[in-house]
């Protein structure tokens, strides 16, 4: 199975002292050997009637399922997902094999699984709780967002009997979510398939790393309590009504299994991504061009304008793409004098004229309510004034420049380092 992934976390905003690690094959690479053998018995899928793309509401009012009735309606439409780690990403290990989870999104064979879990493979193994494995080749990958598409191949008799029968998840409403409520993972941590832990939601909105250290944040995670490991990454978050309202993806961990918090990729952000990853293969993220941090009282005391700094809420611009969107709309970062002293740039405390406190606020604005093209209007303070400052969005830039190390096999869960430095933020 693969190993836990760390990431990179592009914000100054919070030191970890431990790190948050993706979940591997298993929820990233975890020994083949530790695979456990596959049920026989294949059930209904809870969302049998339903279709995959409708973002239902979890309502947490609605009259919950039993535990039992929602785990055997939905593991038929839970896979194990492995795959073989190229030579050249461990000449170490050039036959092992890498496993994490995925769950069916529609009926024409399409699964959903994140993009640490395959990694570079473009052919993979998809086998059902019944013990059937078949090929499926990676149709779409958003590195940015950890999200992958397979297809399972249709050239067989077998996988048109399979597609005729393909129950897929309903994406519930993620936006619904409310701390305290019940959660339920199905996945496959270190290799032991068909396994199902419950939790709560224990946190909303909360800012990952994105997998392989690219530089730009997931916004919108959901924190939850749920037992999770490698070999969870991938697998589907549920709602008491048996509905996909995240997908496992990371564990905040020192030691690279879980230690009580777990985050997954909210269903609404599947919803978005994964149709244009089916249509294209691709997702383009609009781009605003800075590095920043939520303002504290620190970098505060280095803004002009007396005390009305004092009580200032929001996003610290450190530096500036060059050319970027936020550049071309005037946008200040901090410099440095000739004393080799710092000083502080720009502060945005508002977006389209809505107020925003945190780094988060920005990412999630912009990744959820934004496209490519769009234009924004930031009102920033400077030198004791607030003014606006247009700007036109433009696609995030290749990934290939953040990437500090060569792409590797998928690992299980990621974590966030224990100093984070500054990145790109949208």
């Amino acid at each position: 199975m693969r190993k836990p992934f760390v990431p990179k976390i592009d914000t100054i905003v919070t030191v970890f002292a431990i790190t948050v690690i993706l979940i591997p094959v298993s929820t990233f690479t975890i020994p083949l050997t530790a695979m456990a053998a596959q049920q026989q018995q294949q059930q209904d899928p809870i969302n049998s009637t339903a279709s995959t793309q409708q973002n239902t509401n979890s309502s947490s009012s609605a009259t919950p399922l039993p535990l039992k009735i929602i785990f055997k309606q939905a593991e038929a439409s839970v896979v194990q997902i492995t795959s073989k780690i190229p030579a050249a990403a461990d000449p170490q290990s050039p036959n092992a094999t890498t496993l994490g989870s995925g769950f069916v999104f529609d009926n024409q064979g399409h699964i959903i699984t994140n993009g640490h879990v395959v990694g570079d493979a473009k052919i993979v193994d998809v086998t059902f709780v019944d013990g059937n494995r078949y090929t499926a080749k990676v149709i779409g990958t958003d590195i940015y967002s950890d999200i992958a598409v397979l297809r399972i191949s249709q050239n067989t008799t077998q996988t048109q009997q399979l597609l005729s029968t393909l129950k897929p998840f309903v994406l519930g409403n993620s936006s619904k979510l409310e701390v305290g409520d019940q959660v339920i993972a199905i996945g496959n941590p270190f290799g032991l398939s068909d396994t199902m832990t419950t939790g709560i939601v224990s946190g909303v909105g909360r800012l990952l790393p994105a997998a392989s250290g690219i530089g730009f944040s997931i916004p919108n995670a959901i924190q939850t309590d749920a037992p999770i490991n490698p070999g969870n990454s991938g697998g589907p978050l549920l709602n008491t009504q048996g509905q996909v309202i995240g997908m496992n993806t990371a564990i905040f961990s020192a030691t690279g299994t879980f230690s009580g918090i777990g985050f997954a990729i909210p269903s609404n952000t599947i919803n978005r991504i994964a149709p244009t990853l089916i249509e294209k293969g691709y997702y383009l993220h609009p781009y605003l061009g800075l590095n920043g941090a939520t303002l504290t009282s620190d970098l505060s005391q280095n803004l002009t304008g007396g005390a009305a700094a004092t009580n200032l809420k929001g996003i610290y611009i450190d530096t500036i793409t060059k050319n970027g969107p936020a550049d071309k709309a005037g946008v200040h970062g901090s410099t440095i004098d000739q004393y080799s002293k710092k000083h502080a740039g720009d502060v945005i405390i508002g977006i389209d004229g809505r107020s925003i406190v945190r780094i988060d606020d920005l990412i999630s604005y912009i990744d959820q309510h934004k496209s490519v093209g769009d234009n924004i209007t930031l009102t920033v303070y400077r030198n004791g004034h607030a003014l606006d400052l247009k700007a036109t969005l433009t696609s995030r830039p290749s990934p290939i420049p953040f990437l500090t190390a060569p792409s590797i096999s998928p690992s299980p869960i990621p974590h966030p380092p224990a100093r984070p430095a500054p990145i790109p933020h949208p």
